[in-house]
């Protein structure tokens, strides 16, 4: 028998999530024997069809575009295959959330008991204690930016009286918005064989917390939240350096990989993505971005559109191997890793004029803090940025550029004259405040 990545998805996870949906009729461990035992399966598998690692590495991987109005898929790889939902758990943990504030079950401003389960958890969370209360505006946004699994079972004990039942509503609701394939067994997405979804479902839901809850969607592009005196920024990364994006999640366990559901708008025109089991943060934020910029083209081809901000491709060669949420593991990859190689593309060239007036300028490396519809938009962002890194930023010269992006004038706001150590600390240190900032090197073109 021949094992291919489709025998894999189609034959064997399939088999898997059916045990998981019976599982209420058998005990934990058999389940996981069973699941063990199909994971030994696959790796005979595709080692006696001859796979090297990397391709037994891509038929973990999972991606969906889709139209946030419609529904259309633009792109989809391995959409319906089996996987791990990690920290992605949290949005439906914030779908039922939001579905009480809108009947009255929950208020903003209302303070929620804090169990001693809750403060177990770990290894991501708010430092919540036992005893102590939380609001449920203060546990919203520490789902969304720390991803804090403390609050996360505040909110399912508030809901379902304990998390366990929490996480049948979740699997109840899943049904009902047509994820077909997702089982929930906790509120936060810490490890549990049992808790598989789909990148399909995940765009299912993207789309519901859209469509249903818009009112309460605008959480998810939050940059940071001040919590206990401390400020807690928001892992999306991609959100500071892709022009349109305002959400959703990131997530992360060794079981699941590196997982992403995402939003932007483009042009008055939104789409939602999902990848599922990148190899590390960045490549995982790289192929989401790639896979919205060919999915916004896909309407226009033949006009020059391309993005609105540079797109950066960093290589990592390392990922945590800490089990858990994904947040701190993420951080401390990209801080001990860093880019190993730095490219920057921009979608569109200078006009002739902005280029030679820049070009002297150009000679050293310098950042694009954002690019904007109108001049005066790009110079606000650039006085912002200087506020919040002033000592790096202190010789740098400030440029407004006027590109054409197929019919449009986009202003493309730089600061150049420093070197690239300088130019990647400050993109981070204006990252940390929530700001967009790429780095941009010498011989780029305008």
């Amino acid at each position: 028998m021949t094992v291919t990545r489709n025998t894999v998805h189609n034959g064997l996870f399939p088999f898997a999530f059916q045990a998981a949906e019976t599982a209420g009729e058998r005990s934990a461990w058999r389940l996981t024997r069973t699941l063990f035992a199909l994971g030994a399966l696959v790796v005979a598998g595709l080692a006696g069809a001859g796979l090297g690692a990397a391709e037994a590495e891509a038929a973990k991987a999972a991606s969906i575009i889709m139209d946030a109005r419609t529904g259309e898929v633009l792109h989809e790889q391995d959409a319906d295959a089996i996987a791990h939902p990690a920290s992605l758990t949290k949005m439906m943990t914030l779908y039922l959330t939001f579905d009480a504030l809108e009947d009255g079950r929950l208020s903003l401003d209302q303070s929620l008991p804090v169990s001693s389960w809750a403060e177990s958890m770990s290894p991501t969370k708010l430092g919540l204690r036992a005893g102590s209360s939380l609001k449920v505006e203060n546990a919203i946004l520490g789902l969304v930016t720390k991803s804090a699994n403390d609050a996360a079972v505040v909110l399912a004990e508030a809901l379902g009286g304990t998390e366990s039942r929490f996480a049948e509503m979740m699997t109840r609701k899943a049904r009902e918005l047509g994820m077909r394939h997702t089982v929930y067994r906790n509120a936060s997405g810490l490890p549990n064989m049992e808790q598989v979804t789909t990148a399909r479902d995940y765009a299912i839901l993207s789309r519901a917390l859209m469509s249903d809850h818009a009112k309460y969607y605008p959480y998810f592009s939050r940059r940071n939240f001040v919590y206990g005196g401390r400020t807690l920024p928001n892992h999306n990364r991609l959100m500071s350096r892709y022009e349109g994006m305002d959400g959703i999640k990131t997530g992360y366990t060794v079981a699941s990989g590196f997982n992403l559901a995402a939003s932007a708008v483009r042009d008055g025109r939104r789409l939602v993505g999902v990848v599922l089991g990148g190899k590390s943060p960045v490549s995982r934020d790289n192929r989401m971005a790639a896979l919205l910029d060919q999915a916004f083209g896909k309407p226009n081809r033949g006009r020059e559109d391309g993005a609105l901000v540079a797109s950066a491709e960093r290589l990592s060669k390392e990922e945590p191997d800490a089990e858990g949420d994904d947040e701190d593991e993420e951080d401390d990859t990209a801080a001990k890793v860093g880019p190993k190689r730095a490219t920057v593309q921009l979608a569109s060239l200078a006009t002739a004029a902005t280029a030679k007036a820049a070009g002297k300028a150009a000679e050293k490396w310098g950042i694009q803090v954002g690019a904007f519809a109108t001049r005066a938009a790009g110079q606000k962002a650039l006085t912002q940025a200087n506020k919040q890194a002033p000592f790096l930023l202190r010789g740098a010269k400030t440029a407004v550029l006027e590109t054409k992006n197929g019919k449009d004038t986009v202003y493309r706001a730089r600061m150049v004259g420093m070197d690239e150590k300088t130019a990647r600390k400050a993109c981070s240190e204006l990252n940390r405040h929530g700001l967009r900032c790429v780095a941009v090197s010498p011989g780029e073109k305008l």
